[in-house]
């Protein structure tokens, strides 16, 4: 006759050792879940379309914007990435702090001496790099260039800056 088989802790095992090993499993599944619950968290926050991210790229280009209207250099800088590069006509600023010095000129005086928006914005399907796109208009409100900057949506959701390029106005006429 075959020795009936035991349930429970296995033979050779004190009770202890037993209970440890239990300790340890469920600690382990424990950690298993709440790791399956924060890529699943992460997920969620993930699949933003491109339209909503294309808006959020829109409302960062805007805020942007507003630093050089507001006359405010350091909100400016809180928008460009450590290793942005702006392309000029002085030649390419490398990294913030030469971006930041080289626009600093630009936020003396009362008034701006030029005003931008974006006028198209698209994101990659990565959702991770975003180009957006508008008229560059004098005091004035004529239209004096176009911009054009890639935009970076770091680990903490933020978007800045990591190039930016302006150029005379593209195929387009100047608006009163």
């Amino acid at each position: 006759m075959a020795t009936p088989r035991r349930i429970g802790r296995p033979q050779g095992e004190g009770i202890r050792g037993y209970a440890a090993k239990r300790e340890n499993a469920m600690k382990n599944m424990s950690l298993l879940v709440l790791a399956l619950i924060a890529v699943l968290a992460a997920g969620s926050v993930e699949c933003a379309t491109n339209e909503e991210l294309a808006l959020k790229v829109r409302e960062a280009e805007s805020a942007f914007a507003k630093t050089m209207a507001a006359r405010d250099h350091g909100a400016f800088e809180s928008y460009i990435a450590d290793e942005a590069i702006f392309f000029g006509k002085q030649g390419i600023l490398r990294g913030r702090a030469a971006v930041v010095a080289g626009w600093k000129p630009l936020f003396e005086g009362a008034k701006a001496p030029f005003s931008w928006e974006p006028e198209r914005v698209e994101v990659l399907d990565s959702g991770m790099l975003a180009f957006s796109t508008g008229p560059v208009r004098d005091p004035e409100g004529r239209q004096i260039g176009t911009f054009n900057s890639v935009w970076r949506r770091e680990a903490d959701g933020r978007w800045k800056i990591v190039f930016d390029k302006g150029c005379p106005p593209c195929d387009s006429v100047p608006k009163p």
